[in-house]
């Protein structure tokens, strides 16, 4: 099968069909190709989902009429060209030809004619309609209005920052497992294998790989020397101490990375970790079984405490909430697709109601760090400041770091600073 062709079709599903960017390229149509294959499919969906509405402004300059709903295949098959001229520097001829060769594997020759003239007219006349279409603000950086206008309003200073950084290719981050190795052995180990690589000042087993590689090709990832997270989420298991014997709940835990990171922090706590999708806790699993950790974990949503609480109190909780992830758009940037305006206030609601049902399981003296990969203050720390004028036994600690940058409540990490995710936590205190 023609690899353009598939990854047309991927195009499709994530642009025109909702499903995830991550979920289409596990489909056994992508699986089943060369490794080599794979990874320029995934390349080229990343990249034409990243700059859609870039792509999608430039289209309209060099389409007489939009294409009908049943050949968006072939709309696809456009993006995925453009983006190769554009951004790939792919040489003109081979561009062309190849993307008009794909029309014959996605079974519509007719369309042959219009990707051939539309992208050579593109060739011709790229710096005029380039200016043309980065004219408009959506098309300039490539995200939906509705988010940007969100984003003016949060960071009058930032905003334009924060939709270059997320329109960047992501670093690779790595958190060394301490029950493994030491984060200077592990560089050592790199080092052999001849992998460029260096510490994440901002964390305690943070390292950075400026050149992004598969787990596979590190060394010792099925020995659980490493795993794959950013550096802002490595900040988690460092500002909820925990001390030996104390019960611990990762109350929204799925895929696990933090889970894990708490028990490679804290190898004495008693760990709970719960989630409200079964496809996902299977993750948390995989990724204890990997790193030799063990946690009870539970499929439950954590705001209906009556479906897995026993009664005992934790005395650290960890609320990774729902979020619009709209901090972490430079690692899933179908995001800027896939977020809708009305999300927004459905995951507000989810957000105070996990507070508000984690409090009742927070022991007094107790500690709970609430966290979002997103950059919207409502989410943020407006989300916290409404539930501290409902809890009056509610403290605030203060977080006292390097990162970030100090809100009315919490922290907040922007999309690209020190290198990091977009973040924020807040850490709370149960009056004794």
């Amino acid at each position: 099968m023609n690899t353009r062709a598939i990854a047309a079709r991927a195009l499709q599903r994530v642009s025109y069909q909702g499903e995830s960017l991550t979920e289409v390229l596990q489909h056994a149509s992508i699986q089943n190709l060369t490794a080599r294959d794979q990874a320029w499919v995934r390349h080229v969906c990343f990249g034409a989902v990243r700059w859609h509405g870039r792509l999608g402004a430039i289209l309209r300059e060099l389409l007489d009429k939009a294409i009908k709903a049943s050949d968006k295949d072939i709309e696809c098959l456009l993006r995925l060209g453009l983006y190769q001229i554009i951004y790939q520097r792919t040489p003109d001829h081979a561009a062309v030809s190849e993307t008009v060769q794909a029309t014959k594997a996605l079974k519509k020759v007719w369309a042959g004619s219009l990707v051939n003239g539309v992208l050579r007219r593109f060739l011709r006349e790229q710096e005029a309609i380039l200016a043309k279409a980065d004219q408009v603000e959506s098309a300039q950086y490539s995200f939906p209005t509705w988010l940007a206008e969100r984003l003016k309003q949060a960071w009058p200073e930032d905003w334009q920052t924060i939709m270059r950084a997320s329109n960047e290719h992501p670093p690779l981050s790595l958190r060394v497992n301490p029950l493994v190795a030491s984060r200077v052995q592990y560089l050592e180990r790199l080092q052999q294998a001849e992998i460029v690589a260096e510490p994440w000042p901002q964390t305690e087993m943070g390292i950075h790989l400026p050149e992004a590689l598969t787990v596979t090709e590190l060394p010792d990832f099925a020995k659980g020397a490493f795993s794959v997270q950013d550096a802002a989420a490595q900040q988690a298991a460092h500002l909820l101490d925990c001390q030996a014997n104390m019960r611990v709940l990762d109350a929204c835990a799925a895929p696990g990375g933090k889970t894990c990171h708490l028990l490679e922090r804290y190898p004495n706590i008693d760990l709970w970790a719960l989630d409200n999708s079964a496809k996902r806790t299977q993750q948390v699993y995989e990724n204890l079984t990997r790193l030799n950790l063990t946690a009870k974990v539970k499929v439950a949503d954590a705001s209906d405490l009556a479906t897995w609480w026993d009664g005992q109190s934790f005395e650290r909780i960890l609320l990774d909430a729902p979020c619009s992830a709209t901090g972490v758009i430079r690692r899933h940037p179908d995001i800027k697709l896939l977020r809708k305006k009305t999300d927004i206030a459905t995951l507000q609601q989810q957000q105070a109601r996990l507070l508000q049902a984690l409090w009742q399981v927070l022991k007094p003296g107790g500690q709970l760090l609430y966290a979002t990969c997103s950059i919207l203050p409502e989410e943020n720390n407006l989300q916290i400041e409404q539930f501290l004028q409902t809890q009056p036994d509610a403290r605030v600690k203060q977080i006292e770091a390097t990162w970030g940058r100090a809100l009315s409540v919490g922290r907040q990490i922007l999309p690209g600073e020190q290198g990091m995710d977009g973040f924020y936590y807040a850490l709370l205190e149960k009056a004794a």
